[in-house]
């Protein structure tokens, strides 16, 4: 028990003794500057329950917590505030508490418990990687790590889009204008090349668009009849049914995306522990289509198209399959989900990481589950996030107006060693340690950037802003763990004996420090329940801030008696493996020197 919930319950019990009130919750914030304390306890909110005046509550609550709470040394009453000051001991005793720093704030899994499925990525195979599906894996591993590390089982995953319209288009394009180039013989990699004729399908289109529409069609007639988006509709169709040179493209194609991705996610440092593809799950999905009727879920119309009307639940009526019989995106949503469960029986909730703009989609998938009488469909959640923005306006795909994964993480690299050089910090790295560290520093500033930033709000990404050595950024995290490093291989003597029974009295700056330490498993579950590595990162800002104002006013190496000396470091010790932990949930990496 933290000492917020050992106050809350001392404070309900003060207030049920003294005025015979049962509270249902006590009101906490941090004591101000200007005020003794390191706790607040707001009496306001206790005035609906509570007749009186606020001083003189508050002066019978702190009564009672000094008479019957160890922990709590004095008090004082600011008008509606009353500002509890917690004794050293308390400190000392949780800071000897953390005995395996490299797992403080984790949390074992029990055994007993269902497991949760993080589903992220889920690219389409008709182009590679931008920064929009960067935003999506950050956030969908962190939140799968942050989830672990709240004592969680968890199962990373992703599904992939490897059928439908959008890949045909890539194909249809590569056939027309490929003239059988391959990765191998362009020197791409080979989203890279995919990708390119997705854009040329469009640009082909557009011509054709513009033909039939100076040859009197409207533009709606001219969109419908191009003769590529004919075609590449019609090699829909074809693979649907099994046509044999089609599926055999298909597999060409999409085994060098593969090939691609792979690269990718292992530059930026996610992993997965299984894959799903769209091309599988669509199927199992159109089996409950048909099950669904069977049962009255969904409804077939006179063309033959099967649709599920969700109106009396407060949305519309929703297409499951096309006339034609082949699947919509929900189909094999639909489909995956259930195979998930099929494959995993000790999954019981599912989080799906995929941007706003699909938020209906989601509420319609999580509903029609639930009709389908998937008793986990109760425990499905939509990891909902913003978009991302360039200070030169939004991306598009089919335009090729992105910004390139791949090209992004370069990018990073090369921005960190040119401001890592001016800086002139790197004397006696040899060109290895340097590139490495580059890719350390760019990385983690590109995380950090993308994860402080609450999910459900959109993002403006400047990559120089981002890499800078002052402020909320990830480098300057990184370098206050490196600067720790740095005192942790200066301190020559023995520091790591027991201090349990030294007699020392803290340093404001030392109790300021443990405030903020002990605050990170309280942080780490709040980062669980809410989906959110936001919590985490601004933390860990907050800490390496504590940190740099308790390295700014006190002596490490310095201090003036041997004790002191070894709790400091020690202290400093504990901060960096916090830093540690906290990055290492955020996929973010700590250099030992900067």
């Amino acid at each position: 028990m933290n000492l917020q919930e050992t106050l809350s319950n001392q404070v309900k019990q003060a207030v049920l003794s003294t005025f015979n009130i049962q509270l249902e919750s006590v009101e906490f914030q941090a004591t101000r500057k200007e005020f003794a304390g390191d706790i607040t306890v707001v009496i306001f909110p206790m005035l609906r329950f509570v007749k009186g005046n606020p001083v003189q509550i508050g002066e019978t609550i702190g009564n009672y917590l000094v008479e019957n709470v160890d922990e709590v040394k004095a008090y004082n009453v600011v008008k509606g505030f009353l500002n509890v000051e917690i004794k050293d001991t308390y400190y000392f005793d949780f800071f000897n508490s953390i005995k395996d720093e490299e797992t403080y704030g984790f949390v074992s899994p029990k055994a007993d418990e269902k497991a949760i499925m993080v589903e992220y990525s889920s690219p389409n195979t008709n182009k590679p990687l931008h920064l929009g599906h960067v935003r999506n894996n950050l956030l969908g591993y962190s939140v799968a790590e942050i989830l672990k590390a709240s004592g969680k089982k968890v199962y990373k995953t992703q599904i992939i889009n490897d059928r439908g319209i959008h890949i045909c288009k890539s194909m249809l394009a590569w056939k027309r204008f490929g003239n059988n180039e391959t990765p191998e013989s362009t020197g791409l990699k080979g989203d890279k090349l995919v990708g390119n004729y997705y854009v040329k399908f469009d640009q082909e289109y557009k011509k054709e668009i513009e033909a039939l529409i100076a040859s009197g069609k409207t533009e709606d007639e001219a969109k419908k009849n191009a003769p590529l988006l004919l075609e590449a509709q019609s090699m829909l169709q074809k693979w649907e049914s099994g046509d044999e040179d089609v599926v055999s493209l298909w597999k060409m194609m999409n085994g060098w995306v593969y090939e691609g991705f792979n690269e990718t996610y292992k530059n930026l440092g996610v992993d997965f522990d299984t894959l799903y593809y769209e091309s599988d799950t669509y199927l199992l999905g159109k089996e409950f289509v048909a099950e669904g009727l069977k049962s009255g879920v969904f409804e077939k119309e006179a063309d033959g198209s099967v649709w599920c009307d969700l109106t009396e639940d407060g949305l519309d009526r929703k297409i499951v399959q096309r006339s034609d019989g082949t699947a919509v995106y929900i189909t094999q949503d639909i489909g995956t989900a259930i195979q998930r469960i099929k494959d995993f029986p000790d999954v019981g909730g599912m989080v799906y990481t995929v941007g706003n703009e699909q938020d209906y989609h989601f509420q319609v998938l999580f509903l029609i589950l639930k009709k389908l009488g998937f008793e986990w469909a109760k425990n499905l959640y939509h990891l909902s996030y913003g978009m991302v923005d360039l200070p030169s306006g939004k991306m598009k795909s089919r335009e090729g107006t992105v910004v390139d994964a791949d090209d992004l993480i370069d990018e990073m690299a090369s921005t960190a060693a040119e401001i890592s050089e001016e800086l002139g910090k790197l004397d006696g790295y040899t060109k290895e340690e340097k590139e490495a560290l580059y890719k350390t520093i760019g990385l983690g500033a590109l995380k950090y950037y993308i994860l402080k930033v609450d999910p459900k709000k959109r993002i403006l990404f400047d990559p120089k802003e981002s890499i800078d050595f002052q402020g909320n950024t990830g480098p300057f995290i990184q370098y206050t763990y490196a600067r720790i490093q740095a005192i942790l291989r200066k301190a020559d003597f023995d520091y790591s004996v027991n201090l349990s029974s030294v007699d020392k009295s803290l340093h404001e700056k030392e109790k300021e420090l443990l405030k903020q330490l002990e605050l990170f498993p309280e942080v780490i579950q709040n980062a669980a329940m809410q989906h959110s590595p936001a919590l985490v990162a601004n933390y860990t800002y907050d800490l390496v801030k504590e940190f740099n104002s308790f390295y700014q006013n006190v002596s490490i190496l310095g201090a003036d008696n041997e004790n002191e000396k070894i709790f400091r470091v020690q202290l400093s010790k504990k901060v960096a493996q916090t830093i540690k932990n906290a990055f290492h949930v955020l996929g973010i990496q700590v250099p030992e020197r900067m």
